[in-house]
């Protein structure tokens, strides 16, 4: 199955729609290996997720920290056109 979307010139595409569990990414480990290639980096999503900060869009699944792949890359879409 395919969803449209807009690109950023206004042009329609056909992007293959994905499920849910591929596109949810579970822990710190899991956002920090999709963000950065490496669970190392792990610190730096618990200070882009805390309250000093706010600024990865997250949730949490009680004490876990959850955020899908495709709200990610839109947030760093949005943090590119500002600069």
């Amino acid at each position: 199955m395919t969803k449209n979307f807009e690109s950023p010139n206004g042009t329609a595409k056909a992007q293959p729609e994905i499920s849910l569990g591929e596109d949810l990414l579970r822990g710190a480990d899991e956002i920090a290996k999709f963000m950065f290639g490496d669970v190392c980096h792990r610190r730096k999503i618990y200070y882009l997720t805390g309250e000093a900060t706010k600024g990865l869009p997250h949730f949490k699944i009680g004490s876990l920290i959850c955020a899908r792949k495709s709200t990610i890359l839109n947030w760093i879409s949005e943090q590119e056109s500002r600069s």
